[in-house]
């Protein structure tokens, strides 16, 4: 499994924008869809809302590829 840290600028941080911003979707409707078809998960359960807050601490999975978020 590939793992990303990610640095969190600000408080949180939108899943669909989170998957944008590491360059794993190519665009926040890419992301949106990969969330509603279920394929994301964080901390280790399936999440559904697209505009989810992820905070610092947080660990955010997709297929093989693991976003750990970090306090920047």
């Amino acid at each position: 499994m590939q793992t990303l840290e990610f640095q969190l600028e600000g408080d949180y941080i939108e899943l669909h924008q989170l998957l944008k911003a590491t360059g794993i979707v190519d665009s926040g409707g890419a992301g949106k869809a990969r969330v509603a078809a279920g394929e994301v998960s964080v901390d280790g359960e399936q999440e559904l809302r697209k505009t989810r807050k992820v905070r610092a601490g947080q660990t955010v999975t997709l297929q093989d590829v693991q976003i750990v978020v970090v306090a920047g």
